[in-house]
């Protein structure tokens, strides 16, 4: 039996490798978008109202200070579990209140704070950024992030 290691060992090497690395990424991929679609969303309570929401937080570029379930700027606090955090399990009809309030009153005008901008929203443009972001509380994160606190 030679020792050696020859060309078309390694082309064997290379080849198998290869394929099974390949093979292994399209499971992953496919497994990702599978429980993206089936488990960690919320599909069935994906609404216009949710929909509309999605519009305003984009025409007004919140990412671009708020983070979203770890995506966008660390500037302003993550608003992936803010639902939460104004008590929307508990009280719905109060955390939505508390939000629109919050959004309404900015920017306070306290010295040395991040102050959000004002931004022109109507009633209905702030129901559904609400909306958006209660629905956006109920996806399956697996726990991120890793407090209430944001």
């Amino acid at each position: 039996m030679s020792e050696r290691f020859t060309k078309s060992a390694a082309r064997n090497i290379f080849y198998g490798g290869s394929i099974f690395f390949f093979v292994v990424f399209v499971a992953l991929t496919a497994h990702s978008h599978w429980y993206m679609v089936n488990i960690s969303t919320d599909s069935a309570t994906l609404n216009e109202n949710v929909i509309r929401g999605k519009h305003v937080w984009e025409k007004n570029a919140c990412i671009n200070c708020h983070t979203l379930l770890g995506e966008g700027a660390y500037f302003a606090p993550e608003l992936g579990n803010v639902w939460v955090r104004y008590g929307g399990k508990d009280d719905p009809k109060a955390a939505r209140e508390g939000l629109i309030a919050w959004i309404q009153s900015m920017p306070t005008g306290i010295e040395g704070r991040r102050q959000m901008p004002h931004f022109d929203l109507t009633d209905q443009e702030l129901n559904d950024l609400v909306d958006f972001l209660e629905w956006t509380s109920r996806i399956n994160t697996q726990k991120w992030p890793p407090n209430d606190a944001g």
